[in-house]
């Protein structure tokens, strides 16, 4: 495996702290020539900075290397585990129970098309009752 300190650091990078919290999730995974930290923030700064997979900077591992571990880790549901830990850690940390007892909806959010329609007003119209021509 290749060390990860073999390169220059972003911002997006997992800190030591960060990685030691969700190491452990990635056990069963096979290793190979990359390591999962370094797979791990190759995504990351993917996510972060909105590039292609091809445009990934040179001292990450191959851009096809990286899309595959991704895809793999989404197939296995590794990225929901993650999220779930880390949402339960963080609720933990709070002083809450690690899982939410209850959800709210709110309907202002909820945006429907409906009520326009059933009024028969179309947007680009000046009028209501203006006829198409």
């Amino acid at each position: 495996m290749k060390k990860e300190n073999e390169r220059r650091s972003y911002s997006s990078d997992l800190t030591d702290e960060q990685w030691a919290e969700i190491a452990s999730l990635y056990a069963g995974m096979r290793n190979r020539e990359w390591s999962k930290r370094e797979l791990t923030d190759a995504v990351l700064y993917l996510v972060d900075n909105g590039c292609k997979w091809r445009n990934l900077p040179h001292n990450f591992p191959p851009y096809s290397t990286v899309h595959s571990f991704y895809r793999r880790a989404k197939l296995s549901g590794l990225w929901d585990k993650i999220l779930e830990h880390l949402v339960e850690k963080t609720r933990k940390d709070a002083g809450r129970k690690e899982t939410p007892s209850y959800g709210i909806v709110d309907s202002q959010s909820a945006k429907t098309a409906g009520a326009s329609e059933d009024r028969e007003i179309d947007g680009g119209k000046e009028r209501k009752d203006e006829k198409d021509t």
